[in-house]
């Protein structure tokens, strides 16, 4: 007999958060990583960059990319309350940590067109970013729920909807994989080390489990996380 994964309650947002969640697709959390597990993080991404070869598919050139899931700072991280929160906020039942991998845009580099994540999936995605962030080193772009036209593919008329994020280590981004957005063009050549996320419903394990090893993913995902009761 096989034991179900072990389920982890999850509380939930506050009430101004959840609304701004709702409306936008996105959520920016200032400072959610504690300022003690900020160094141990950069060292993970730092220590977990290695050769192409260390992929199982390739990965895009302009980016320097570091497998940290088997970290426990990094797996600590990904289990943040806030960002649980807002994960649960997004996906409304039971969910799972589907993948986390480092990835830092080179200087000229990193640039992306306004694409979705999500194809059709429930999924949320969230960037803990590991430095300061903004448009001169590659910062991530979206544009908000209620300003998405559908069709980011057109070109300058979406990108004029488009909204620059900027901040410090430890904010986290957590979003909707189905929201436009991006990275920019790291001009400056500053360090702008994230952890990139997924989050993904229930019903989709089965297909992420067929492809974990394409996606590099070596870290247990049994883990259940049951959204909990808004009061």
């Amino acid at each position: 007999m096989s034991l179900a994964p072990p389920a982890t309650k999850v509380e939930p947002l506050n009430a101004e958060q959840a609304a701004s969640l709702d409306r936008d697709g996105y959520l920016l959390l200032r400072g959610a990583v504690p300022a003690a597990w900020r160094d141990a993080l950069r060292a993970a991404f730092d220590a977990g960059v290695g050769a192409g070869d260390q992929w199982a598919a390739p990965r895009g050139a302009g980016w320097r990319h570091a497998l940290v899931d088997l970290d426990p700072t990094v797996q600590r991280t990904c289990r943040l309350p806030p960002l649980l929160a807002a994960g649960a906020q997004m996906l409304a039942g039971p969910f799972f940590l589907a993948q986390v991998e480092g990835r830092e845009p080179l200087k000229g580099g990193g640039h992306q067109p306004l694409h979705r994540d999500g194809a059709g999936m429930k999924a949320v995605a969230a960037l803990v970013f590991l430095d300061a962030y903004g448009p001169d080193n590659g910062a991530t772009r979206v544009i908000p729920r209620h300003l998405d036209r559908g069709a980011p593919d057109q070109g300058v008329p979406e990108e004029t909807l488009s909204l620059i994020t900027a901040g410090e280590a430890g904010d986290i981004l957590v979003f909707d994989a189905d929201l436009p957005h991006g990275a920019t063009c790291n001009r400056s050549g500053a360090r702008r080390r994230s952890l990139l996320l997924n989050f993904m419903a229930e019903g989709s394990r089965a297909t992420m489990e067929a492809c974990r090893a394409l996606r590099n993913v070596r870290m247990d995902t049994s883990e259940v996380f049951v959204p909990g009761q808004t009061v």
